[in-house]
């Protein structure tokens, strides 16, 4: 491993930790705002959804976003497990960092488009149901759509450029988060009797603020 090698992946290890650690700023953001009563389910579902995340991307989420050039979605090399031909991947992204290091560095921003979720849907969705979706997001969905962009897909090859995740990650987490918010509707209590909204305050201002800084961070 030569010195450039090294440093490549240094440095995008540091990176995959910062937005990693954003996954905090997320829980601590989305649970200050809300009520004190619905924090441990928040927080467990925080932490979960990267869980889920991990095994979904690991599965196939991985080989759907990287697996060849097809213009619509991954095809070759789909299961990265079990002494798979890791070494078909040595070129993607690029060749100085080794395949578990670009494997993180990926998986962390899938994780973060799950959790953008989150925050949306937070004291109003079934538990299982949110994890459940999630899985489908970070097995499916979002690869198919960092195909496209990153895996060498049709937009790729129209020379759409998306250097931080604004598309694949943030527009993908915020259109499913809309999706969520539409099915769901607003939290019970939010509209009096005549359709005026009611405020529903946070139960802690400075968890809230915490998670800024750290998402700021991030």
């Amino acid at each position: 491993m030569d010195i450039v090698m090294i440093v490549d992946t240094l440095w995008v290890a540091l990176a995959a930790v910062l937005v990693f650690f954003m996954n905090l700023g997320f829980a601590a953001v989305e649970s200050g705002f809300a009520r004190s009563k619905n924090t441990v389910n928040i927080l467990s579902k925080n932490f979960i959804v990267f869980a889920v995340a991990s095994l979904g991307f690991m599965v196939l989420g991985w080989g759907l976003m990287f697996g060849g050039d097809n213009p619509l979605i991954g095809t070759q090399h789909l299961n990265i497990l079990n002494n798979a031909n890791l070494h078909f991947y040595k070129e993607t992204l690029t060749s100085n960092v080794p395949f578990w290091g670009k494997f993180f560095f990926q998986l962390v921003f899938c994780g973060t488009a799950a959790t953008i979720v989150s925050g949306a849907v937070a004291e109003r969705v079934k538990y299982m149901a949110f994890i459940l979706f999630s899985f489908l997001l970070t097995l499916f969905i979002y690869p198919v759509v960092g195909h496209w962009i990153w895996g060498g897909g049709w937009l790729s090859d129209l020379g759409f450029l998306d250097f931080a995740g604004d598309t694949v990650v943030h527009s993908v987490g915020g259109w499913a988060a809309l999706s969520g918010a539409i099915i769901l509707g607003p939290r019970h209590g939010k509209y009096d009797d005549s359709g005026k909204p009611k405020a529903i305050p946070g139960h802690n201002m400075s968890l809230a603020v915490i998670g800024l800084f750290i998402l700021w961070l991030g």
